[in-house]
């Protein structure tokens, strides 16, 4: 059974899921509203820029780091490859291994995107001291440790 939590840690609770959604939903609007300039969907923003920095990865890979199921970035990936931003190429090592990287438009895209959702949010956390930042990211580990202990526990709850 769960412990009741104390009156006042529950409405601090409560305002950190609040600045979780409003740091969720700006990043979001953001990138939607910055994508769009350019032609893209927020996801191919992110894709586009990540490959930039990172240049080619593994699609693997590249789910990983944003987040998505292989599934949803072959869709990224295939509409951005139509679009002439994207290529895909076949790893000499192991052939089942597909890399993506930037094309010549693509890297001409990304260089005219200057900003990025990501950087405003970094340009924000400047603010924090440097023992604040490292507390901050200690404990935004744990949350993000504890959300997937959940997330798997509801997810075989479910598959029962």
């Amino acid at each position: 059974m769960k412990t009741p939590l104390p009156t006042d840690l529950k409405g601090d609770l409560d305002a950190i899921v609040e600045a979780f959604l409003y740091l969720y939903t700006e990043s979001r609007r953001l990138t939607k509203e910055i994508a769009a300039r350019h032609g893209l969907t927020g996801p191919q923003l992110t894709v586009v820029k990540m490959l930039e920095a990172l240049g080619e990865l593994p699609l693997s890979r590249l789910s990983e780091k944003i987040r998505a199921q292989n599934s949803t970035v072959t869709g990224i990936v295939d509409r951005m490859e139509r679009e002439g931003l994207v290529t895909r190429a076949r790893s000499a090592a192991d052939r089942r291994v597909v890399h993506i990287r930037l094309t010549e438009k693509g890297a001409a895209l990304a260089r005219e995107v200057q900003v990025e959702p990501m950087d405003i949010f970094r340009e924000a956390l400047e603010a924090l001291t440097a023992e604040e930042a490292r507390t901050l990211l200690r404990t935004l580990r744990k949350v993000a440790r504890r959300v997937e202990m959940l997330v798997e526990a509801a997810t075989e709850a479910e598959a029962k």
